[in-house]
């Protein structure tokens, strides 16, 4: 059921009308796989261009497939749920990339800890494209994170579709 759920979502947004990412005013959605040490999940992302090189946004993620505890307990529904503000510099054409492709660093601020983040976007049409970033925490705000804590305080990478609403 939970394949099918994710496939269904997955599906559904890439049948969405999109184009290019112009900067300020823009805005850039991205649905994909969350992988990291002790399961893996669906993130979506949701960044508004402020400036030709910077945009701000939202991103959400829900592990799908997270392991038992030591004591073999499953996770609750918070255990799995991840929610943060961020902020990107996108420096494709800073760094006078392809119009097609994007490098963006950024930083966010979640419910578990504040991080940073660096992406790749590279786009086949205006609208549509793919992404893969990996995140890391720089403070967590529980220092010894004990059961499933551990689960959105560590080294995360994303990879998936990338559209431009």
């Amino acid at each position: 059921m939970k394949k099918t759920f994710t496939l269904l979502l997955f599906s559904s947004f890439c049948f969405m009308n999109a184009q290019g990412y112009k900067g300020k005013g823009d805005t850039k959605f991205d649905v994909g796989m969350n992988i990291q040490n002790g399961g893996s999940g669906i993130g979506l992302f949701l960044d508004f261009g402020s400036g030709e090189n910077m945009s701000f946004g939202f991103v959400t993620s829900y592990l799908l497939s997270v392991n038992k505890d030591d004591i073999g307990n499953k996770p609750e529904f918070m255990d799995r749920f991840d929610a943060k503000a961020r902020f990107n510099a996108n420096l494709g054409n800073v760094l006078k990339l392809d119009p097609k492709m994007d490098i963006y660093p950024g930083l966010d601020l979640g419910l578990r800890n504040f991080g940073a983040h660096l992406g790749f976007r590279y786009f086949f049409t205006d609208g549509f494209g793919v992404y893969s970033e990996a995140g890391i925490p720089l403070a967590k705000y529980d220092t010894t994170p004990s059961g499933f804590d551990y689960l959105n305080n560590q080294f995360v990478f994303n990879i998936g579709a990338s559209f431009n609403l």
